[in-house]
């Protein structure tokens, strides 16, 4: 009998299939956990953000052998309060790689639990794993964007009473990471593979 009649899984593979599961959950958690803490460091008072900068020469490492230059790229600075457009595009930096990574642990959650049940090719599983795939993409990219919008909003309020502050930081800078772009692409050639799994256990289960 193939593995894609398979009715029932090993004790086994149910403990580790139920691992992976519980694993997918505790991570969803520490994601929502995070979107909650960003929403109140970022909504309060005394909100410290990450700047990029301009550069300069730090200083402390002059002279120290084998390093040959040395500058800095970003600041910690920190505000009495941020405008509230500001706020939500750096919230929405935090928040919109963490809901791709909620989504794409609901689907690991529920992969785990059809494994278990030996069911993995369900007709909709590849349609969540393709909205995964687009979370990822999504989120990790637009994420990257509003959060240069929002530090460009920031720079853009200083400039207005001190304008100065444009010679210390980047007026607008975005530094893309295509990670995500890749994980997405990932996911979605796992989603084609569930989608062809899917049609073949039904082909299969037509001939029994």
């Amino acid at each position: 009998m193939s593995d894609i009649q398979r009715t029932h899984v090993t004790r086994a593979e149910g403990i580790t299939f139920g691992l992976i599961a519980t694993g997918a959950v505790s991570v969803a958690i520490a994601a929502l956990v995070a979107i909650i803490q960003g929403a109140v460091s970022l909504f309060g008072s005394d909100v410290t953000v990450r700047m990029p900068v301009t550069g300069g020469d730090v200083t402390g490492l002059e002279g120290v052998p084998d390093i040959t230059a040395a500058q800095y790229a970003s600041a910690d600075v920190t505000f009495l309060s941020l405008p509230a457009g500001a706020s939500w595009l750096l919230f929405l930096e935090v928040a919109l790689p963490a809901l791709a990574t909620i989504g794409v642990c609901a689907v690991a959650w529920w992969l785990g639990v059809s494994l278990i049940r030996a069911r993995p090719f369900r007709r909709t599983m590849s349609t969540a794993i393709g909205v995964a795939a687009c979370l990822v993409i999504a989120g990790g990219l637009f994420g990257q964007l509003l959060g240069a919008i929002g530090r460009a909003v920031l720079v853009e309020d200083l400039a207005a009473t001190s304008p100065e502050v444009t010679d210390t930081f980047w007026v607008f800078l975005v530094e893309l990471n295509f990670a995500p772009v890749g994980w997405g692409l990932a996911l979605a050639l796992v989603a084609a593979a569930f989608a062809v799994g899917s049609s073949l256990q039904r082909d299969t289960e037509g001939l029994v």
